[in-house]
């Protein structure tokens, strides 16, 4: 990543937010044990449901580890979880998002039924990933979407313009992790810290096979 380039004036301004309100640190490249451990327990819980549905909707060369590391980030592969905000399955959908998808999928079940959950979800994922492609590099793209699955496009949005006026750069997600604590209505440390969580269970899940 290059580094972020700001004015004088607009550096003081982001290294006094960064200082008030700073966002965790970066992980290193070696996975948490808490990250390797759930890796490892999940080594190959629902591969198939993963590979099926990561080739259908992004094609035979994306990397379907991805989606598995976002399903233990977003519940452990727990098919039968719940969240605080009603978000259920292996991929914390909403029930009001999972309808809209079942609208256009009417093969897809009940919401708690694992492969339709996480069939649900990655093409949710599909559609974020397109939504950044015309902008945002392959690269960088998978921050992008994870993020906007976690905070909605919109806020990324925001980010993004944040970004653009900050650093003259909305195209690398650093620039986005630096300028979080300035964008409103945003809780900006929990989406930092999925996409990491992310980044680690797909290092830590790597490492293992």
């Amino acid at each position: 990543m290059h580094l972020l380039r700001l004015v004088p004036a607009l550096a003081l301004v982001a290294s006094a937010l960064l200082a008030q309100d700073a966002p965790p640190a970066a992980p290193s490249a070696t996975p948490s044990a808490a990250a390797r451990r759930l890796a490892e327990r999940n080594a190959s819980r629902y591969d198939d449901t993963f590979k099926r549905y990561s080739k259908r909707y992004f094609g035979p060369g994306f990397d379907w580890r991805y989606f598995k590391a976002q399903g233990m980030a977003e519940s452990g592969l727990d098919p039968t979880a719940t969240s605080w905000v009603g978000a259920r399955g292996v991929m914390q959908l909403m029930p009001s998002t999972y309808q809209q998808i079942q609208s256009r999928r009417p093969e897809f079940g009940a919401i708690d039924d694992a492969e339709w959950n996480i069939a649900a979800g990655i093409m949710h994922d599909r559609y974020l990933w397109k939504l950044w492609s015309p902008t945002i590099g392959e690269a960088e793209r998978h921050a992008f979407m994870f993020a906007s699955y976690n905070a909605g496009e919109g806020t990324i949005a925001r980010a993004r313009t944040a970004a653009q006026a900050q650093a003259s750069d909305a195209t690398a997600w650093a620039h986005i992790e630096l300028v979080a604590p300035s964008v409103p209505r945003w809780r900006y440390r929990e989406t930092l810290g999925y996409v990491r969580k992310i980044d680690r269970y797909y290092t830590g899940f790597g490492r293992i096979r």
